[in-house]
C-alpha cells in the first residue's frame, strides 16, 4: 500500500468517479451508465484505472461513451440542484466507500458490489443533490443499503 489507501481502492475511486463524470456528461442515471458500459468495460476501467487516470478525463470519457453507444438522456441532477453541487470526485468517493462496504459485508467481488450499489435505491438518494445523503457518514449509507431504507435524522 502506498499512501492512505490501497491501489485497488484508488482504482475503484477512479472507476466510480468516471461513471459519475459520464453520467453527468450524458445526462443519464448512474445505473443506466453502468448497464451501458457493461461488466467487461467496468472491469477494464477498474483494472486499468491507473493508466486511464493519467490520460485526459474528457478523452477517456468520450471513448467509453462512444464505445458503449451511450446516448444523451434527460436525467440532470446537476441543473436540478439548489445548492452547491458535489464534484464527480466527491461522489466517486461516496460510491467507493459504499461499494467496499458492500463487498466486505456480503463477501462478494468488488465489481459485483458495484453493480449492486448502482442498482439500489440508495443510488437515487446519493444522486439527489438537494438532500444531504451524499454527505452522510459512510457507515450510515452502507447501513441504509443493507437495511433497504434510509432514515435521515432531521
Amino acid at each position: 500500500m502506498i499512501g492512505r489507501e490501497s491501489k485497488k481502492d484508488n482504482d475503484l475511486f477512479f472507476t466510480c468517479s468516471l461513471i459519475e463524470y459520464i453520467s453527468r456528461k450524458t445526462r443519464n442515471r448512474r445505473a443506466d451508465v453502468v448497464d451501458a458500459l457493461g461488466r467487461a468495460s467496468i472491469e477494464k476501467i477498474y483494472d486499468l484505472a491507473d493508466v486511464y487516470h493519467s490520460d485526459n478525463l474528457d478523452t477517456v470519457c468520450e471513448n467509453f461513451i462512444e464505445k458503449a453507444g451511450i446516448r444523451e438522456g434527460t436525467f440532470d441532477n446537476v441543473s436540478a440542484a439548489r445548492y452547491a453541487v458535489p464534484s464527480h470526485w466527491d461522489i466517486g468517493k461516496v460510491y467507493k466507500r459504499l461499494i467496499l462496504g458492500i463487498a466486505k459485508t456480503k463477501e462478494i467481488p468488488v465489481v459485483d458490489a458495484l453493480f449492486e450499489a448502482y442498482h439500489s435505491f440508495i443510488s437515487d438518494k446519493i444522486d439527489d443533490y438537494n438532500s444531504s445523503v451524499f454527505y452522510d457518514a459512510p457507515q450510515n449509507i452502507l447501513n441504509a443499503f443493507l437495511d433497504g431504507k434510509f432514515e435521515q435524522n432531521v
